[in-house]
């Protein structure tokens, strides 16, 4: 590999400025200086206080340049016992700088601000320092803290490349829709007991990542589906919200995916879709992607999962599509960008494109390939009033497009087994609508499907109650058997120790279209 320079911090340090002094008069250099781009009061104040990084080239640097080599937050660190010694910075801040030794892996190479006590740091090699920046900041303000990375980045690991069906031919998602980060902790406004009975405020964003790392103790998926909204609105650190939903993702080595709700990009200080993707796609275990420049929106992207190794075979597509977000409207209140036809033919287009190359495929021979897709906001035929819920609750009326694009249409065409969405939290129905006849390869066959799933509302930071009734957190699981083409699906509810209305959904590669259940209790 060819040896490519990288950035070294030589020193850093933070500024305040007042209401009267911008920001952008700072003197510092900008050729050497780099400002993190966080208020870290967090636009609550006056005032503004900003982290800058001095980089130097690590081809650059001199016999003699001093680099940093250490970071501290708090009280003065012990003597390092190397000759140098630590120097004090604002916001309580200690660099521990030493000649450059040509050793990168000695210096540290990035300094990056994250938001809140809860803040953790996913990416591999970071550290994040346990005591926050002292800044004279409101109470109510969460709390900044530095993360510090040494040498260079290792490459993430290839999560891709281990998306394979177990031995015994099953796949296992979890689907995480509606977590509602917010930057802090968060207040959970509807919590309920084992018992239903109504729980006090409490702090939410904790409450998400144990019931998050709960249900992935129990299930121990071989993916998981973030399907949008994992960021609340308008809060001021995209960043350090987005990593704690992640966090019990990457620690168990799981291999995640995401699309993006109206909530996600909402906000004067969130980050774009295009940023978070960037973001969520160099993180460890991450398949996301923003999908074709041509294709509207951001993270129109499909996955493949493969027989077991050294198998080729492809015995199960995933898609996913960005639903867009809230817009204007003088039909509906509130109303959504529709699925666009960009996304439509591209969708087509790639299933189209992927079961002509199976069918090619002499080396395969299994009879069953079995397809899925996801997206945020409930497509208008999850309001439509010939749908027959099999499975699970319809507990507060559909919020989607008013209008229809049709792309339930191409589902039905290609042949899907279920589409997966969030956004209405506590609505958590499996439901068919009646078979539309296809017309792929001139089939006049009427197709039962794909079925409609709603995830649930998995996060404590948003609402979870309806009508004044309060109801329970939760998550889908998909299970697949590619060795039977079925699927079926359940879900994990807080409190309950089982799996909570166990569906099957397709068996030997077909819908199941059987009559209408009686709802469960949760």
């Amino acid at each position: 590999m060819a040896f490519v320079p990288h950035p070294v911090v030589t020193d850093l340090t933070v500024c305040v400025f007042s209401p009267t002094v911008s920001p952008s008069t700072c003197k510092l250099d900008p050729r050497i200086w780099h400002r993190v781009e966080k208020d870290l009061y967090l636009y609550t104040c006056q005032q503004s206080a900003w982290l800058y990084v001095a980089l130097a080239n690590e081809e650059e640097l001199a016999d003699g340049d001093l680099v940093v080599v250490d970071i501290k937050v708090g009280d003065p660190p012990p003597s390092s016992g190397s000759g140098h010694s630590w120097e004090s910075r604002p916001g309580g801040i200690w660099v521990l700088r030493s000649k450059f030794s040509g050793m990168i892996d000695e210096a540290v190479t990035e300094v990056d601000v994250l938001l809140g006590i809860d803040a953790v740091d996913p990416r591999p090699q970071w550290t994040l320092m346990p005591s926050s920046l002292q800044l004279n900041g409101q109470p109510e303000v969460p709390v900044a803290r530095l993360s510090v990375l040494h040498g260079r980045a290792k490459p993430r690991p290839d999560a891709r490349a281990a998306l394979r069906v177990r031995e015994d031919g099953k796949f296992k998602i979890v689907q995480i829709s509606d977590t509602h980060m917010v930057t802090g902790v968060g207040v959970c406004k509807d919590a309920i007991d084992a018992h239903g009975n109504y729980l006090p405020e409490s702090e939410a964003d904790p409450l998400t990542v144990d019931f998050i790392a709960s249900v992935l103790d129990v299930e121990k998926p071989d993916l998981v589906i973030l399907t949008g909204d994992q960021l609340h609105h308008d809060i001021p650190d995209s960043k350090s919200a987005l990593f704690k939903v992640v966090a019990p993702i990457i620690e168990r080595s799981t291999p995640f995916a995401a699309v993006f709700g109206n909530h996600d990009s909402e906000g004067s200080h969130a980050l774009s879709r295009t940023a978070q993707m960037t973001m969520l796609q160099n993180l460890p275990f991450s398949l996301c992607e923003p999908g074709p420049e041509h294709v509207d929106g951001i993270g129109n992207f499909c996955i493949q999962v493969l027989a077991p190794a050294p198998s080729p075979r492809l015995l199960s597509t995933l898609y996913f599509l960005d639903s867009h977000g809230q817009i204007p409207s003088n039909i509906r209140n509130p109303d959504y960008d529709p699925i666009k036809q960009s996304q439509i033919d591209w969708f087509a287009e790639t299933s189209q494109a992927y079961r002509s190359t199976r069918e090619k495929d002499d080396n395969n021979d299994n009879r069953f390939h079995l397809s899925l897709a996801f997206l945020h906001i409930p497509l208008p035929e999850f309001g439509d009033s010939r749908l027959s819920i099999r499975n699970g609750h319809r507990r507060e009326p559909t919020e989607g497009p008013s209008i229809n694009s049709h792309f339930y249409d191409a589902l039905v065409k290609e042949g899907i087994s279920a589409l997966g969405c969030g956004h209405d939290h506590v609505n958590d129905f499996c439901a068919l609508l009646p078979p539309q006849q296809t017309q792929r390869d001139g089939d006049k066959t009427p197709y039962p499907g794909p079925w409609l799933c709603h995830g649930g509302g998995t996060g404590f930071g948003g609402y979870c109650s309806y009508g004044g009734v309060r109801f329970h957190r939760r998550a889908r699981v998909w299970e697949l058997d590619t060795s039977t083409g079925s699927l079926k699906t359940w879900k994990r509810i807080e409190y309950a120790m089982d799996r909570v209305d166990e569906l099957v959904l397709v068996e030997s590669g077909a819908v199941v279209n059987v009559g209408e259940d009686d709802e469960d209790m949760d």
